[in-house]
């Protein structure tokens, strides 16, 4: 009898309150193709809270549209301008929340852990992020965006897809009774001595 072939859709997100960029992969059993990758233009906006509700918007399209199994988004990454800060993370954050709306799990990526991924440099340039995607997925020169928040999208999905294959070291815990029923003989009953 022959195995299904897994396959699953993972949606990358690169947040931005200017541009958003955004990649769709699909794996089939171990292999990564390109789906699509694009930018959410926000520059039009002046508004903050209508720049959000356009992503809301927007990324709802793009879920309806792949029907990804998967988010994989980058962490914003702690800057010197608090506002600017606060302004990426609430976009993360209407980003995510479009996920969750749809039931998709995500998963949290810092910018250092992808472009190491991708480039094997912690401190690559967007440039060697895309031309690395670039090759690693046969992408043909037209069909890469000027914009490299696309391809940064890209990366984000690549680096969950990368890291799926692996099992996971840290263990995630909700407080200390779902720890005790998942590991009963690392915990000692204080009472019984």
């Amino acid at each position: 009898m022959i195995k299904p072939v897994k396959e699953k859709i993972i949606l990358g997100i690169d947040p931005g309150t200017t541009i958003m960029g955004y990649g769709v992969l699909k794996v089939v059993g171990t292999k990564p193709e390109l789906v699509a990758m694009g930018v959410i233009d926000l520059r039009k906006y002046e508004n903050h809270y209508l720049k959000l509700r356009r992503i809301f918007e927007r990324v709802i399209g793009i879920i309806d549209a792949y029907l990804p199994d998967e988010l994989a988004i980058e962490a914003p990454f702690f800057g010197k301008n608090v506002q600017s800060m606060l302004k990426l993370g609430r976009a993360q954050g209407v980003a995510m929340a479009a996920a969750l709306s749809r039931d998709i799990p995500i998963t949290e990526y810092a910018p250092l852990k992808i472009k190491m991924a991708i480039t094997g440099n912690g401190s690559a340039s967007k440039e060697q992020v895309a031309d690395m995607l670039q090759r690693m997925l046969k992408i043909p020169k037209e069909n890469m965006l000027p914009q490299l928040d696309a391809t940064d999208g890209l990366a984000a999905a690549y680096c969950h897809f990368l890291q799926s294959g692996r099992p996971q070291l840290d263990k995630a815990y909700h407080g200390w009774k779902d720890f005790i029923s998942k590991n009963p003989g690392r915990v000692k009953n204080v009472s019984e001595k």
